[in-house]
């Protein structure tokens, strides 16, 4: 039986203007290569704990983690009617929450999955402090002055642009990587 492809659209929540992805994976991925996906698309890389929640904003179930033996288990199996909602933690000290909206379930695709079709804005860098980090750091990068600027510029090894997305980028990256095979 050949697998479904699943459309999604995942944003990071807790931060305006939405930083989000819309991407396609097959049905039958399991939870570990979901994650390792999500991680590509929105930009992460992979250094901290996630886990995945069922029903995310309407009842919370923890349904799997890293290291988590049920991790294997297959996508279509939970999810599978359009609406559902996915919720995903990534690096608990930060605590990076994902919503994962399924927006479509489709039965064919001339594209190769997994696929990200559209995105808008940079994903935070790595341990800058969760969303109000975060915040703190976009709003000294716009400024393009000041000391704490000059701090965050060392910090991050040059500018930040908050606005910035590379569709093809996270496409190669899919394309090579084998840790959602």
């Amino acid at each position: 039986m050949t697998p479904q492809v699943y459309q999604f659209k995942v944003l990071l929540a807790g931060i305006q203007p939405l930083i989000w992805r819309r991407f396609r994976v097959y049905s039958d991925v399991t939870f570990r290569q979901l994650h390792n996906i999500v991680q590509i698309v929105m930009g992460w890389e992979n250094y901290h704990l996630y886990q995945f929640f069922w029903n995310y904003n309407r009842f919370t179930e923890q349904l799997m983690g890293a290291g988590d033996k049920r991790s294997s288990h297959v996508l279509g199996k939970f999810v599978t009617q359009p609406g559902s909602i996915l919720g995903y933690e990534y690096d608990f000290g930060d605590g990076w929450h994902h919503e994962l909206l399924l927006e479509k379930v489709l039965t064919r695709t001339r594209k190769p999955c997994p696929i990200c079709t559209h995105g808008r804005r940079a994903c935070p860098p790595e341990d800058c402090g969760g969303v109000w980090g975060y915040m703190e750091m976009s709003k000294a990068m716009k400024a393009k002055r000041g000391s704490r600027y000059r701090e965050y510029k060392e910090w991050l090894g040059g500018y930040y642009d908050v606005n910035a997305f590379d569709l093809a980028e996270v496409n190669e990256q899919l394309a090579d990587s084998k840790l959602w095979q």
